[in-house]
């Protein structure tokens, strides 16, 4: 017997010599498995970056390319469109056909379609490349959530996870401002594209490896075409009408048309959904309570977040002139805020207070960050005004989204978690839309009315703005009663209809 044959048998023989090579296999399945959060995160950072750091480089896309003004907003709205009308369908095609097939195929689609954005030479070609390119941000983001929630089931692993996945998804923005900003000014707007092809190709090769594939239910059922093309286009329309209303107005025409088609193509998949064996989307899942309660209060949360961001933004930019990197700048303690409460913090707080109580405690926050940016006027200082409004914005979201996550996911079963994952995203860009068309309307007609009034512009752009962050503030009170209303923690009547949604899915399947 060779030297090498001999010390493999006396290891086979050795107990501890087993137990060593069983720690040591344990050990790189755990590093595996951190490592593969850390890409899931990072192609979440990629599509994050992507929806704000466009915005900083438009005037410059503009002077290049010679958009007008009503056809340069398709370069936003285009992206925003087809995403929010693929997270559904490509949730549920992660859990029929496999989550990380899902995930790397977004990727690749995303890194391609970003390529051509950086190449185009045209109107046409760049807003069709945002169009695919928005379809491919939705297939890779809709999955993430299901992922992290099949790799790390044990709970106190799992709020450490979503909450590297709570920082990125809510500080990212500020840093694609301020990223875009650089960019823009020390290279050319291309290169706000370009870039997401190193992250992407590092993100798909990672993946790739380290990425563990779930047992998809399958495809043997047949697929549910029709009811596939309805919920996309109910979203897509659905999202037209709502991105574009500030563009058409939110009682015109095209808005109430497109919003009522969107309405007449969602009831007719419904419909569909509730006669097959097979659906697309079981209709069960919208019996689980912590799921649809946690998206309610997450939508009036977002209306929150994305005003004091987007508005905030043109406040800083428009009445306090600050430029691309400094208004990235102003926003660093927001994401430094959601950063700490991200790192064991809020986990903590959970498992001390309970998830209601922290969300209630991280709404207040966002709360009183909001009223704060109300209280600014037209010559405010950054110190300590804006600084303390943004900070307790940070901190407010710090402490709110982990135990959102973790409560929406909480009823989900694993077999239907992408679909689960797929309806988180759409809350958050339903409602973000929605909400920040409608405080874009209300900013923009009180500060029509205030100029007509006879103040100066500024003022009135100051007022307006004001009065869209405490209609917000109201909206985000609104998600703390909610909170007390329809969510509480996991418990036995969560766990028994956990256990009853899970016993009709088994019913449907062995019916169809």
């Amino acid at each position: 017997m060779s030297t090498t044959a001999q010390a493999h048998s006396t290891e086979l023989q050795d107990p501890s010599a087993r137990a060593d090579a069983a720690d040591e296999s344990a050990s790189r399945r755990e590093r595996r498995r951190w490592i593969a959060l850390g890409v899931l995160c990072l192609g979440q950072l990629m599509m994050v970056l992507d929806a704000t750091i466009v915005n900083v480089a438009l005037p410059s896309i503009q002077r290049e390319l010679h958009f007008t003004q009503a056809n340069l907003t398709w370069v936003i709205d285009g992206y925003l469109i087809t995403f929010g009308g693929f997270l559904l369908l490509a949730g549920r095609f992660g859990d029929l056909i496999g989550r990380k097939k899902v995930f790397l195929g977004g990727l690749v689609l995303f890194v391609a379609a970003s390529i051509v954005c950086g190449v185009a030479g045209s109107q046409a070609m760049l807003i069709g490349a945002r169009l695919v390119q928005g379809v491919g941000g939705a297939v890779a983001s809709s999955v993430i959530l299901a992922i992290i929630v099949t790799e790390f089931p044990e709970r106190v692993e799992q709020a450490k996870a979503m909450g590297m996945y709570a920082f990125v998804s809510a500080g990212g923005g500020s840093i694609g401002l301020l990223a875009g900003g650089a960019l823009t000014q020390s290279l050319s707007w291309h290169w706000i594209f370009f870039v997401n092809v190193p992250i992407g190709a590092i993100a798909l090769l990672l993946g790739w490896a380290l990425i563990e594939e779930n047992e998809g239910i399958g495809l043997s059922g047949g697929v549910d075409v029709l009811g596939s093309i309805l919920i996309t286009l109910a979203t897509m329309v659905g999202a037209f009408a709502i991105v574009k209303s500030s563009e058409y107005g939110l009682h015109s025409a095209r808005t109430l048309g497109a919003g009522g088609a969107s309405l007449v193509l969602l009831g007719a998949f419904l419909a569909l959904e509730a006669r097959l064996r097979n659906p697309i989307m079981p209709l069960r899942i919208l019996r689980l309570r912590m799921l649809m309660g946690s998206s309610l209060v997450r939508g009036l949360l977002v209306t929150g977040m994305f005003s004091a961001f987007f508005l905030g933004a043109l406040y800083l930019e428009h009445v306090l002139r600050y430029n691309a990197i400094d208004t990235g700048l102003a926003f660093m303690p927001l994401t430094i805020a959601i950063a700490i409460m991200s790192m064991g913090i809020s986990a903590r707080a959970v498992e001390r207070f309970g998830s209601v109580q922290t969300l209630a405690v991280g709404l207040v926050g966002i709360v009183v960050g909001l009223v704060l940016l109300a209280g600014q006027g037209v010559h405010a200082s950054y110190f300590p005004g804006l600084f303390l409004a943004f900070l307790a914005l940070g901190l407010g979201a710090g402490a709110s989204f982990l135990p959102l996550l973790t409560i929406g996911m909480a009823d989900a079963p694993a077999r239907d978690a992408g679909l689960a994952s797929g309806i988180i995203n759409v809350s958050v860009q339903l409602f973000g839309a929605i909400g920040l068309a409608t405080l874009g309307t209300i900013a923009t007609d009180h500060t029509k009315a205030l100029s007509d009034g006879g103040q100066p512009l500024a003022s009135a752009l100051t007022g307006g703005y004001h009065l869209a962050y405490i209609v917000a503030a109201a909206c985000v009170a609104g998600g703390i009663l909610a909170a007390f209303l329809v969510l509480r923690p996991p418990s036995d009547p969560v766990v028994q209809e956990s256990e009853e949604y899970a016993q009709d899915a088994e019913v449907e399947l062995v019916a169809a």
